[in-house]
């Protein structure tokens, strides 16, 4: 007898409908092609035990099993479900009073029969239903993330039992239901970090808000203890919140790399990724041998904090300065490729030197001039360029610290970020590939970005006085529009040029040069 019961694989961040043929004849033998990776090949003592502690057995018959499409790759052990499904319905053991056509069936087993969670279920349950499938049946830890998607009925099941009698008996599995709603609320009233609690700090609040607002790279150099990672980590809660796209999109990245169980199934803040600066290339752009997103996927639609950005391999930094810009990285592979999405801020911190301190003369460790610059060129031009704001950060005062009175709330700044991003949204409104003023070109500064003759002057003289790089002044006029913008002004005026010309400290003279 022939049976066809319906998995899903995941290349990138897109899934392929898996149609499993299941095919019982005289003889006796266990038969598995379609190119299984040693997972899935494995998955017939994983399933002879799950049956036979249920009641069931894989009978005595030769049973082939053909994973169509047979010329592409499958990994991982999410077909154990499906497999037994359809071996169970091929060789009459269960009725098929459902039909099985209707359904997508994934998950893995346990020897027990209890499901393990897997990965990627919401790209697949996103092509489920683009396919027309009418249910997605699959493990309760991955049903709220597979439930966002409308217009498919989502079963979670903790063991094989559930989905047989669904099958066999008809006895009805409950459907899992998010509010979505009610998801984002909770996280928008209560972030986790909150810039009420950092003590002092305001002009370094003020340029994590123009950061914020205007989607600006941002690097923070100051000594060891000022507060550049406890700032870094309240970034995400002054965001604008996440629209459902950006939640989806963000989602599938995560659904992939099998980290959507440490989030409840559903990203509903920014995510912040924080990796080690002994993370490798591939760990942080992608890759492998069978390739998974990297650390820069994982913040997308967030941010990448890379802390004591000196200390990283420069060539884990230079691999990074081409996903800045075109906001996706593609991995390509003989067989296949694929481009996972990576929009993301980043912010760095770096102590200003290898001791820590910079022009201190009460520091415990100084540097010499040689070792200050060696220091400093491990971070290249090219990767400065792609950073719009540079802000020192200088250690807090002790009345500071202890003073009871608390700062401005995440949720205020957010108010006021989030009305500056629709200023721009409105004004890149007919750019397809611009949304905030970090991602415009040459063109769009120059036609929004206009100065007055009295601005223009300013900047000239400060360029001048101060030695700043030619590459400042791009950036310059970026950050002084997003300061306009937060001012809710239609033109940039010379105050906004006098702060945005703060915000370069590393193009002076005695940083780089």
């Amino acid at each position: 007898m022939l049976t066809k019961v319906y998995g899903s694989a995941v290349f990138g961040v897109e899934a392929t409908t898996i149609t499993v043929e299941v095919n019982t004849d005289i003889g006796v033998g266990y038969h598995l092609v379609g190119l299984p990776d040693n997972a899935i090949k494995e998955s017939n003592y994983r399933i002879a035990a799950a049956l036979q502690n249920n009641g069931y057995k894989i009978p005595g018959k030769k049973i082939t099993l053909n994973m169509a499409p047979a010329d592409l790759r499958k990994e991982g052990s999410a077909y154990d479900l499906t497999l037994a499904i359809g071996i169970l319905v091929s060789t009459n053991q269960i009725a098929e009073r459902q039909p099985l056509s209707e359904y997508i069936i994934m998950g893995e087993l346990s020897l027990d029969g209890s499901l393990q969670p897997i990965r990627g279920a919401l790209p697949i349950a996103i092509k489920a239903r683009d396919e027309g499938f009418k249910g997605f049946i699959l493990p309760e830890q991955n049903a709220k993330e597979a439930a966002i998607v409308d217009g498919l009925n989502v079963y979670g099941v903790n063991n094989i039992k559930e989905v047989i009698d669904f099958f066999n008996a008809e006895i009805p599995l409950e459907q899992t239901i998010v509010d979505m709603e009610a998801e984002f609320y909770e996280h928008l009233e209560n972030p986790e970090f909150d810039f009420s609690d950092v003590k002092g700090q305001e002009s370094i609040k003020r340029c994590m808000e123009i950061a914020a607002a205007g989607g600006h790279n941002i690097i923070l150099i100051g000594p060891p203890g000022s507060g550049k990672t406890m700032l870094a980590k309240r970034l995400p809660s002054i965001l604008p919140p996440l629209s459902l796209t950006e939640a989806l999109e963000t989602t599938k990245i995560h659904s992939v790399a099998g980290r959507t169980k440490e989030k409840g199934g559903i990203m509903t803040a920014r995510p912040f990724r924080s990796p080690h600066h002994t993370i490798s290339d591939v760990a942080l752009v992608g890759g492998g041998q069978y390739p998974q997103p990297g650390e820069i996927s994982l913040a997308h639609n967030g941010v990448l904090f890379l802390d004591e950005l000196p200390e990283f391999k420069r060539s884990v930094l230079e691999v990074m300065r081409q996903p800045l810009e075109d906001r996706d990285v593609t991995i390509s592979r003989a067989r296949f490729t694929v481009t996972y999405p990576s929009s993301f801020m980043l912010v760095a911190s770096m102590n200003p030197s290898p001791g820590g301190y910079f022009n201190d003369p009460d520091a415990p460790v100084t540097s010499s001039p040689a070792e200050m610059q060696r220091y400093l060129s491990k971070i290249s031009g090219p990767l400065l360029d792609r950073i719009d704001i540079h802000i020192e950060v200088t250690p807090v005062p002790f009345d500071k610290l202890s003073e009871d009175r608390k700062g401005e709330s995440s949720i205020i700044i957010r108010e006021r970020v989030t009305k500056a991003r629709k200023i721009q949204t409105k004004r890149f409104s007919e750019i397809e590939s611009i949304h905030y003023n970090a991602q415009m070109g040459v063109k769009q500064i120059r036609k929004f970005c206009k100065l007055d003759e009295a601005s223009l002057q300013l900047l000239k003289t400060a360029m001048e006085r101060l030695n700043l790089s030619a590459r400042a002044y791009d950036r310059i006029l970026k950050v002084s529009r997003t300061i306009a913008d937060l001012d809710n002004s239609e033109n940039i005026t010379g105050n906004h040029i006098s702060e945005a010309i703060q915000y370069r400290s590393l193009d002076r003279d005695g940083w780089f040069g």
